[in-house]
């Protein structure tokens, strides 16, 4: 596999490693079921990486785990999270590689998917809490001079801080929204996922 395949094979043990952390989370605010969907949707992918073999070019996987998701993920973060990477792989075109700008590009493209899909904005106790502060590491006012490294290493803190907040609102979308006020005090789980899944790429690139 090439490096990019690598690093997606690294998100998706990490996120299949937490599934039942994930489940968890869940079960006291939702469903129960987002470690179990997860799981399922990166063993998807990992098929989906050795279908599309050799490939150096982040658009076409982008699209290869969106697919895979919105196929084999249930609950609501399957078609947000498959969105996502949908829009990402639309604004990726042969020549994007891994830099701020790019990044900046297809996260922000991912975001407004996500937003439109699921009607949602910054403050609800969603993905979009950690999506957000992670996409804004690397606009050019926040990235300046910093190295691609330094963003990333940024993002992962905001990742992790934007999982804190969740605890200390209510969610007003999706499952969590039925017990209001009660989702206080427990991390929303797609901001966990998302976290988990961008702490993943960060640590294997680090490497």
């Amino acid at each position: 596999m090439t490096r990019i395949q690598d690093t997606v094979e690294a998100v998706a043990a990490a996120v299949i490693e937490q599934k039942d952390y994930l489940t968890a989370l869940d079960a006291e605010i939702g469903d129960g079921d987002h470690g179990l969907n997860m799981a399922r949707g990166f063993e998807a992918v990992r098929e989906a990486m050795d279908e599309l073999g050799d490939e150096s070019r982040p658009g076409p996987v982008f699209k290869a785990i969106g697919e895979a998701l919105l196929e084999n993920v249930g609950g609501a973060a399957g078609p947000l999270y498959a969105t996502g990477f949908l829009k990402a792989a639309e604004a990726c075109d042969d020549e994007t590689n891994f830099s701020i700008a790019n990044v900046e590009k297809a996260l922000g493209a991912a975001i407004k998917g996500i937003q439109a899909r699921g009607r949602a904005v910054r403050g609800e106790k969603t993905m979009l809490d950690v999506l957000i502060p992670v996409y804004e590491c690397f606009i050019p006012e926040n990235a300046g001079d910093k190295t691609l490294f330094q963003c990333l290493a940024a993002a992962s803190l905001a990742a992790r801080d934007g999982v804190a907040y969740t605890k200390t609102i209510a969610a007003t979308k999706g499952r969590a929204s039925y017990v209001g006020e009660r989702s206080i005090g427990h991390e929303d789980p797609g901001a966990v996922s998302s976290m988990i899944m961008f702490r993943a790429m960060y640590s294997y690139l680090k490497k």
